[in-house]
């Protein structure tokens, strides 16, 4: 498995590859988990991480596309070709840009190839605001065609991705694979929620939590513009997530706002701690602005039985629906207007309600591995380049 990412950290391509070497330890196969020299070593039965040499000092990297990835990448390829030829492997399994030279290490030792698609490479560049640059995204366009042409099987992560995977003709061979397990964590006893809910918010008043990066696609002017509107009712905004510059902006951004009584931060924390702050909510809040992949945190809100209020865009529109979610319009006041509807009417309770049937029945990790399971089997019966 190639994956070119700090393996682990807390964010989104990390935490669906984790989940993907458990299921696969589960199944009961062996994996060498090639990959970057940052993040926490993560055991698994049948697991080996192999990690690409820190020869270039690099400590942090940002999500999304990046110049600092171009060496590491070329470092994690010079190790798994160093692998494949020492070792025989049944597949090889690549996630995001790793695809491209997955496929090549694959042609190369006659073995087929598993593409993780966890989100269209050329689109990224584009979202991100990475570059205009014509020539850029084309050469980025004819690496992923080749990519999904030569892949035996690929994984999507949401229906936006399925629909562009089949718009290009490989239908037959791609998998909808939603990120929807959970760390598998017991809830807080209440006894213990409660005293951390007062340190956030008084006895009368509510919580309305946001967890995720504080990347400029999450929507966070949405949400501080939204908190301003809503700062003489009974409510404050608890924003999990955000580290170093970001942070330090947005912070800025609420003392400018005068919203330090309304916003309150508690920085990045790891992942076995958000159950924890779920549970103090009242309310959850997906504010994304742009972006067509869906956010990871809108399948553990589902289960949550706690309402959800999100911006009524295709990121969330693809798996959300007004049964079990309350979706706005992406501006302050139909935001703050559905915060309060799901605060202080039954409506809320009962969309919360529904979506945590909806998630029960869907999102299952026996439906997981199953689907996982097809993905393999998928790759090794298929011969050519389907």
């Amino acid at each position: 498995m190639l994956a070119p990412q700090p393996f682990f950290q807390p964010r989104g391509t990390p935490i669906s590859v984790f989940f993907r070497l458990k299921a696969l330890s589960d199944l009961g196969h062996q994996v060498d988990l090639v990959t970057y020299h940052i993040g926490e070593n993560k055991k698994f039965k049948n697991l080996r991480i192999l990690r690409i040499p820190n020869i270039f000092g690099i400590r942090h990297i940002k999500i999304g596309p990046s110049l600092v990835k171009i060496p590491l990448d070329l470092l994690l390829f010079m190790k798994a070709l160093c692998l494949v030829f020492r070792k025989r492997y049944d597949l090889i399994f690549s996630h995001e840009e790793a695809g491209w030279f997955g496929v090549f290490l694959a042609a190369i030792k006659k073995i087929p190839h598993v593409y993780d698609m966890h989100s269209s490479l050329p689109q990224q560049l584009e979202n991100f605001q990475f570059t205009r640059s014509a020539c850029v995204i084309k050469t980025f366009r004819l690496l992923e065609k080749k990519v999904l042409k030569n892949s035996r099987s690929i994984i999507v992560i949401c229906p936006d991705l399925f629909h562009l995977v089949e718009k290009k003709g490989h239908r037959e061979k791609t998998f909808l694979l939603e990120n929807f397990i959970d760390f598998d964590l017991p809830e807080t006893p209440d006894e213990q929620v409660f005293p951390q809910r007062k340190k956030y918010a008084d006895s009368n008043e509510k919580i309305v939590l946001y967890v995720g990066n504080f990347q400029s696609y999450q929507g966070i002017p949405l949400l501080l513009e939204t908190a301003s509107r809503l700062k003489e009712d009974p409510v404050v905004f608890l924003l999990v997530g955000g580290n170093g510059r970001e942070l330090a902006h947005v912070k800025d951004k609420v003392k400018e706002m005068n919203l330090d009584d309304t916003v309150i931060f508690t920085g990045q924390v790891p992942p076995t701690r958000v159950p924890l702050f779920i549970q103090l909510a009242d309310v959850l809040v997906s504010p994304r602005t742009a972006g067509t992949n869906t956010p990871l945190k809108i399948y553990s809100f589902l289960k949550s039985g706690i309402p959800l209020v999100a911006t009524r865009l295709w990121t969330h529109t693809q798996v959300l629906d007004d049964k079990i979610a309350l979706l706005v319009e992406p501006e302050p006041e139909s935001m703050a207007q559905g915060i309060r509807k799901a605060l202080f009417e039954k409506e809320g309770g009962k969309r919360a309600e529904e979506a945590r049937a909806h998630a029960e029945n869907n999102y299952t990790y026996a439906r997981y591995c199953e689907i996982l399971t097809q993905v393999l089997e998928s790759a090794i019966r298929t011969g050519g380049d389907g």
